[in-house]
């Protein structure tokens, strides 16, 4: 066994241990939602940004950030409300002047996307040009503020909330955007018994302590582990299948991709599925991706990237429908592994 090798499966315990403590550590505050903080957990390992979806009292918030409370990461949220701009999310410059020699300058003051993890809370109440703040930050990891580049302290996650876009005063977010976003996870209401449990928890006086469980350098290792996780050719083509079949005039042969989808999922789509696989089987006690860490991922990865139409609207015929029959129709590799 290669030094590499020993490193690997010792940073493996280390992952795996970290996960639990932080389970552990997010049950003190949460109670159930398992899928929700499993797809934010994977986001994580990965390095990549996600957006929790939801009406408006189920936890979006508090899940975010006790999990940057859990983390030993500077955390900051903004309030994405229709009336804040651009600079308030990036920074700007504004004029100082030196006491000792009188001479004025212009002095960046960095905005609070300068985090490890950002929350943006409610990122649908804000205009797209508001949004569109976020998207050099969220791909190349930097900021340009008059022409000047800063770079952002790594690791960084923006993980949002946004409320359906049936409700008032919402604003639908770019293609562009959302494409950026590994994950949309859908938050449901509890069960009653859950909820019950809520009520009778958070009625009464608490005294919640939250210990740390990993650090920014445990996650940035843990990110570079799940990028060494081997996968299978088979299954990789399974994910570039399953993307490449949501694209209309793709010569497919699915009527209802051409019926009901004005635009496909982007290749960015399928890197999602792959990286979110090596994570999954790694927190899954696994040393290898299969074909059923795709299917699980594929409603989060693609529900946000699959356009439809006006037929598929009359019809009430849901992306969460079209995900479903996409995963029916392409087949699975008769050689991918599966558990």
């Amino acid at each position: 066994m290669t030094q590499a090798t020993v490193d690997d499966t010792q940073l493996v315990e280390k992952l795996r241990a970290g996960h639990r403590k932080i389970l552990e550590e997010l049950r003190k505050v949460i109670v159930a939602q398992e899928d929700v903080v499993d797809h934010v957990m994977i986001s994580l390992m990965v390095g990549a940004h996600s957006m929790i979806t939801g009406v408006p009292g189920l936890a979006k918030t508090l899940i975010i950030k006790t999990i940057a409370d859990i983390m030993d990461l500077r955390f900051k949220r903004i309030q994405f409300t229709p009336d804040l701009m651009p600079a308030d999310i990036t920074g700007t410059d504004i004029i100082q002047e030196d006491v000792t020699t009188g001479k004025r300058e212009l002095v960046f003051v960095k905005g609070p996307i300068f985090a490890n993890i950002l929350l943006a809370d409610e990122i649908n109440r804000t205009p797209p040009k508001t949004q569109a703040a976020l998207l050099e930050a969220m791909e190349e990891l930097q900021v340009t503020i008059q022409g000047v580049t800063y770079p952002m302290e790594r690791p960084f996650f923006v993980l949002a909330t946004q409320n359906p876009i049936e409700l008032e005063g919402t604003y639908p977010l770019p293609e562009a955007q959302l494409d950026r976003f590994m994950f949309n996870i859908i938050i449901e209401y509890l069960t009653e018994e859950d909820e019950h449990t809520v009520i009778t928890e958070t009625t009464v006086i608490q005294d919640i302590r939250l210990e740390h469980a990993v650090t920014g350098a445990d996650l940035i290792s843990f990110q570079q582990l799940v990028r060494r996780v081997p996968v299978p050719e088979s299954v990789s083509r399974y994910a570039v299948a399953l993307v490449r079949a949501s694209r209309p005039g793709n010569g497919n042969g699915l009527d209802f991709i051409e019926e009901y989808v004005n635009w496909g999922a982007s290749p960015r789509a399928a890197q999602y599925l792959v990286l979110a696989g090596k994570a999954r089987a790694l927190l899954h006690e696994r040393f290898n991706v299969s074909t059923e860490d795709i299917r699980a991922l594929a409603y989060p990865v693609m529900r946000h990237r699959i356009l439809t139409n006006f037929h598929a609207e009359s019809q009430k015929v849901t992306t969460e429908e079209i995900i479903r029959r996409l995963l029916e129709s392409v087949p699975e590799p008769k050689s991918g592994l599966k558990i």
